[in-house]
């Protein structure tokens, strides 16, 4: 069952297009600001997000393209104007489509259909070019981004993939908490230098033996984190 995060900050559109999408066999979220919808995309398991484009505060534009630096996944831009200029800068900024307000609700969901069906069928082209990082214990498949612990498959998030990966790919060099933020995060995030630590704990509870005696994603103290195999 794919998962959908709304983000749109009009309630009444927001729990219709939820409840559609519910009807329609998805499971759907809802929040009404991009600064949280940025931050449920970090720490969630989405499949697409639908985002509306005149959000107060941080706009969907705005959102779009931090969104787009942090996942692949689909972005439908939902917009009440019907200037083709906010269509073209929202496709520009990595939307993948767009619906113009007031739409059919079956509409949506099949628009939702597709684009989901469209990048599982690109997913499933890239998987067939396979790349496989064999390390230790661990085995890494960079094309799905999938890790494996002795054969068995461990569910990561985006950044804690993106993170176990680049120290993987860098082992047994030291990377302190701001250069990981910096490269992982980059500088305009909306995040501060503790969540690497946040990060780098929830690996070790999924990726570690024992979570309180690292063996691979180890501290050196005063200095920063390492992968050893």
């Amino acid at each position: 069952m794919s998962n959908i995060l709304i983000i749109e900050d009009d309630r009444d559109i927001a729990e219709v297009e939820r409840d559609y999408l519910i009807i329609n066999g998805f499971n759907a979220d809802i929040t009404d600001n991009g600064i949280t919808g940025i931050d449920r995309v970090k720490q969630g398991d989405y499949d697409l997000v639908l985002l509306d484009l005149m959000l107060p505060g941080l706009d969907g534009f705005t959102v779009c393209k931090k969104l787009r630096e942090i996942t692949d996944i689909p972005i439908l831009t939902v917009t009440a104007r019907k200037e083709d200029i906010d269509k073209i800068r929202g496709l520009g900024l990595g939307a993948d489509d767009y619906i113009e307000k007031p739409f059919s609700p079956n509409v949506l969901v099949a628009r939702v259909k597709d684009k989901i069906a469209q990048y599982e069928r690109l997913k499933k082209k890239e998987e067939k070019k396979e790349n496989i990082i064999d390390i230790g214990d661990y085995k890494i498949n960079t094309s799905s981004r999938r890790v494996y612990k002795h054969g068995k498959e461990i569910e990561l998030k985006n950044k804690e993939y993106e993170l176990f990966l680049f120290l993987v790919m860098n082992a047994d060099i030291v990377f302190d908490k701001e250069t990981l933020y910096e490269k992982l995060w980059g500088l305009d995030s909306l995040d501060d230098t503790a969540t690497v630590a946040v990060h780098i704990n929830r690996l070790r509870e999924k990726l570690e033996d024992d979570p309180s005696k690292p063996k691979h994603i180890q501290t050196v103290w005063g200095a920063g984190y390492r992968f050893k195999d």
